[in-house]
């Protein structure tokens, strides 16, 4: 469908999935191995890819046609490669002040939270709200919890949160209703790097609790430009047995 005199959307679905986004990635990858003349940029969601082109160049009927065949095109296509990263986190009330409050609505002991937010592998649906925040998908619905009722002023860049049966990391200091049980080191933004955003739609994400003397090791080396993200490429066979644990 048009968006506006220079977008267009494709929807894949109408629910959040791995198939739909595997369908997605199939998509958006061919759109980056075409490097179509007059495609400025597409912006994945959790169902749907807007693109957006210049209307100079493309005609909304001459921009479809092109896109419905990428689309036709991409079905019978595979990932080829993709990226496991690896996320430090400190859970710990100084700098999760939820912590405890995500504990007691469960009954559980902060281990348990902690365990069971560590435990599983997350996949990075999409990327928004502030440069670099990933919305994931695979957390267990155990520590689900709704958002705040009134949403803190400042929200300090690197901490996790958890909304519904979300989480997520704040990647620059903002505004959030999410609540807060912990905060890594590992800068998600930063505006010098190419690309300036660590995480990307497709990543596969774990997290690792660290100690308070771990995080501000790693938060020194980050000042010092030295620290290097854990990041893993999983190839072609991999792909399908790191998705399988996937819960979603």
């Amino acid at each position: 469908m048009p968006l506006g005199d220079c977008a267009i959307r494709f929807s894949f679905g109408d629910n959040i999935s791995f198939s739909v986004h595997k369908y997605i990635r199939y998509f958006c990858n061919e759109l980056e191995k075409r490097q179509i003349k007059g495609i400025i940029e597409w912006v994945p969601s959790y169902h749907t890819v807007t693109i957006y082109y210049d209307p100079v160049v493309y005609s909304y009927e001459e921009i479809r046609t092109i896109l419905e065949r990428l689309y036709e095109k991409s079905k019978t296509t595979t990932l080829t490669k993709a990226r496991l990263v690896t996320i430090p986190v400190l859970y710990d009330k100084e700098v999760g002040p939820d912590l405890h409050k995500v504990a007691q609505f469960h009954q559980f002991s902060i281990d348990k939270v902690i365990e069971i937010h560590s435990s599983p592998l997350y996949l990075v649906f999409m990327i928004g709200f502030t440069p670099g925040f990933p919305y994931l998908g695979g957390m267990d619905e155990a520590i689900a919890i709704r958002r705040l009722e009134n949403p803190r002023v400042r929200v300090h860049a690197g901490s996790v949160g958890i909304a519904g049966n979300q989480t997520g990391i704040y990647s620059v200091d903002s505004p959030g209703g999410w609540h807060i049980i912990g905060r890594t080191p590992v800068p998600l933004f930063e505006m010098k790097k190419n690309p300036p955003v660590l995480l990307q739609a497709g990543d596969f994400l774990t997290f690792t609790p660290i100690s308070k003397q771990e995080f501000d090791s790693i938060e020194e080396q980050v000042k010092q430009k030295k620290y290097k993200p854990i990041i893993k490429t999983i190839h072609e066979g991999e792909i399908d047995e790191i998705s399988s644990r996937l819960k979603l």
